[in-house]
């Protein structure tokens, strides 16, 4: 029974385009809703509602050398020095005519001062400065140079990283309002797999796909927990299926339309509406994308670990994303070919390959070795290198477009 449903499956299945296939998948997805979280707990979220400034930064004129704080109009010339400005600790009192104050990196400018003359070009003599040559304005940042009360400082679906962090903390901001992240149930199929470090039978292999995308869905804002590997056996995949509790649930193996591929079945068992059947890329053709009845979303993955981590970045990065309101598309860039490539065939094609620069040109290289199997191979990439269905044989420094891969 199981084989008449995979072969009619097989027989009806339609290969879509990539891009045609992850705008399918987006079609289901909603951001979760919004949550409280401090700030310094919110590194790699992405925000539901925008950021903007409580005042101007910075509050107040303020140094950016050290030196003295004059009244430009009284340079060059030699003043009396009469206090003190250092950050956090300004001069209160008033400065006349031929006075300068002593002033530190980030202090407030002193009333009536409006001009920095740094220490290196000025001779200090007790209460006595020479300023030797005019200045104007010199060295002063001004109030608000960097933003002002009110402005627009982060967007919702600005993800946070330290440099976004600083940018609110600089704003006042001790909490931000954040998309929930979304949980995912990473279901490893197959009993040619075994989990390290248990020893492997003579025709078993270690589970290399499934701990990758927990780490993966970790880096790109979700929440993964992961089963033990479920044997071949319809009811055993069908249990597993049903009791996985996530927005998204991610099968890795058996996605595929052998005797001894049964995600399919399993979940057509459960009621399961595909929205993706099958994709034309290479790897990953059996890659497919539904929806359960209860409203949990289905990704199913190839088993071999090349063709689960291309298909990773291709579909499931980009749902993650819009699970949390952030832009989903994958960010493309342009590279040359350091080598020729010949001509590709139906389906588009995804190849590891190694991204270098040279005279301020991106050169791609594409691994000599392509095998979906080969994990050594993704190991030594950082990007994925597109070459579209059809595409005709390209020349060394042809342009082509690459997907770079995250490298620390």
């Amino acid at each position: 029974e199981v084989r008449r449903r995979v072969g009619g499956l097989a027989a009806s299945m339609k290969l879509l385009s990539v891009d045609d296939a992850r705008a399918r998948m987006l079609a289901e997805i909603e951001a979760l809703p919004a949550e409280q979280v401090a700030l310094t707990q919110a590194i790699g979220r992405v925000l539901a509602h925008p950021v903007s400034a409580l005042r101007d930064q910075p509050p107040f004129a303020a140094s950016a050398m050290d030196g003295w704080a004059v009244r430009s109009a009284d340079t060059p010339g030699e003043l009396k020095i009469v206090g003190e400005s250092a950050a956090g600790h300004g001069y209160a009192g008033r400065v006349g005519p031929h006075e300068a104050v002593r002033i530190f990196t980030g202090a407030a400018l002193p009333q009536d001062t409006d001009a920095i003359v740094i220490q290196e070009d000025a001779q200090h003599d007790g209460d006595r400065v020479r300023v030797p040559a005019a200045v104007s304005g010199a060295n002063v940042r001004p109030a608000g140079g960097d933003f002002r009360a009110a402005d627009l400082l982060l967007r919702a679906g600005d993800r946070i990283d330290p440099w976004r962090l600083t940018l609110a903390a600089a704003a006042g901001r001790a909490q931000v309002s954040v998309h929930a992240s979304p949980t995912v149930a990473i279901l490893g199929t197959g009993e040619e797999i075994v989990e390290a470090p248990a020893t492997p039978g003579p025709f078993q292999i270690y589970d290399s796909g499934a701990p990758t995308l927990v780490a993966l869905v970790s880096a790109w804002g979700g929440r993964a927990t992961k089963s033990k590997p479920v044997a071949d056996n319809l009811e055993a995949v069908i249990a597993a299926l049903r009791d996985a509790r996530a927005d998204l649930v991610v099968t890795v193996g058996g996605a595929s339309v052998g005797d001894h591929d049964l995600v399919r079945a399993a979940a057509e068992a459960l009621g399961f509406q595909p929205r993706v059947q099958s994709v034309a890329v290479r790897p990953g053709k059996p890659t497919f994308f539904g929806v359960l009845p209860d409203g949990r979303k289905l990704l199913g993955l190839p088993g071999n670990p090349a063709s689960a981590l291309v298909c990773a970045e291709l579909f499931l990065r980009p749902i993650l994303s819009a699970f949390q309101g952030a832009a989903p598309q994958p960010r493309i860039i342009q590279a040359r070919l350091s080598r020729p490539l010949k001509g590709n065939g139906p389906r588009e094609h995804w190849m590891r390959a190694r991204l270098s620069f040279v005279d301020g040109a991106v050169l791609a290289e594409p691994m000599a070795d392509q095998d979906s199997s080969l994990v050594t191979v993704f190991a030594s990439a950082d990007a994925l290198l597109r070459r579209e269905a059809g595409a005709p044989a390209a020349a060394e420094g042809a342009v082509v477009d690459v997907l770079p891969l995250a490298r620390a």
